[in-house]
């Protein structure tokens, strides 16, 4: 099989496609995909250049998120799957290849109706994004200020905040972006390329899905209301907003960090992809880049020049 390897830290030009062994027959507890679509996250290009959450011992395939098609099972898993369309995710590696070992217990069936490269599309962004709108608790006319509105998990937080009855401000970065969230049904949407940015939000927010951190997080949270509340899921600007405990309970701010188990993460990654086979939530796959481009879609990312999910395709059919 062709998979794209990280053989040391550095810039995207260190992701190189290479000729690799297949992974052993599925072992106990495990399905072995022919994987036509694999997912790329901001977080994976901060890891490729050393500097993400985590550092992984090298080589190393990265990726997570794939979908494709079951080729076997282990013992312990239903041989049902076996020839079944199905999104799942490895674990943190092996996922940038044409071929993937999925854990059982993160797999899951597509829905009728759902296309394939969608259901990896909405796969984690989906549970993030359902996740952080059910620990939020919208009100409705809320005002709700959504970062990075026009990214993966962004552009479903607007349709799920939007349904939840919520007035959405979307914040992004250039009208490419801005128009993504208007379509996508955000209220206004705010060019935060604009150092005046804030100047839009006179009136003040509810509710804030921090996403990007550091300055941005910041002034997103100055811009809320007493009674407020601030999720923040990511590090966009490679920094966690700092927020002094003592000054959000001086304003009235609730400061929400939602953790879910196993149980509810299945519960919250199953519903998404039933709205996505619906068409109640609709994920939007803004790029897509063949195996050996793995490198220029880092670039892409990285450059803040992608618009919603972007996918790697390795040219395996989808079943």
């Amino acid at each position: 099989m062709r998979a794209v390897w990280l053989r040391k830290f550095g810039t995207p030009a260190e992701l190189h496609v290479e000729p690799t062994p297949e992974p052993a027959p599925a072992p106990p507890g495990t399905a072995l995909v022919d994987v036509a679509y694999a997912n790329i996250t901001f977080v994976e290009t901060q890891v490729r250049a050393g500097n993400g959450p985590f550092r992984p011992t090298l080589p190393t395939i990265p990726g997570n998120g794939v979908g494709g098609v079951v080729r076997a099972v282990g013992d312990g898993v239903d041989p049902a799957l076996v020839g079944t369309r199905v999104v799942g995710s490895t674990g943190g590696s092996g996922g940038y290849a044409e071929v993937a070992l999925v854990p059982a217990d993160v797999l899951y069936r597509v829905p009728d109706g759902l296309a394939l490269d969608a259901a990896v599309a909405v796969l984690a962004d989906g549970r993030t994004a359902s996740l952080l709108v059910e620990a939020a608790a919208i009100r409705p006319g809320e005002r709700v200020l959504i970062e990075a509105a026009a990214g993966g998990v962004g552009t479903l937080l607007v349709q799920l905040a939007k349904a939840a009855g919520g007035t959405v401000i979307a914040l992004a970065g250039g009208p490419r972006k801005t128009a993504t969230a208007t379509a996508l049904g955000a209220d206004q949407a705010v060019d935060y390329l604009d150092p005046a940015w804030p100047e839009q939000l006179d009136e003040g927010v509810d509710v804030v899905f921090d996403g990007v951190g550091g300055a941005t997080g910041h002034t997103a949270y100055r811009q809320l209301r007493r009674g407020g509340r601030i999720l923040t899921y990511g590090l966009a600007s490679g920094q966690w907003t700092a927020i002094p405990e003592d000054d959000a309970e001086a304003r009235g701010i609730r400061i929400v960090r939602p953790t879910a188990g196993p149980e509810d993460m299945r519960r919250l990654t199953e519903s998404a992809l039933r709205a996505a086979a619906d068409g109640t939530l609709r994920p939007v796959i803004g790029q897509r880049f063949p195996l050996e481009d793995a490198g220029a879609a880092h670039t892409a990312i990285q450059d803040r020049r992608t618009v919603g999910k972007t996918l790697l395709v390795t040219g395996k059919t989808a079943g």
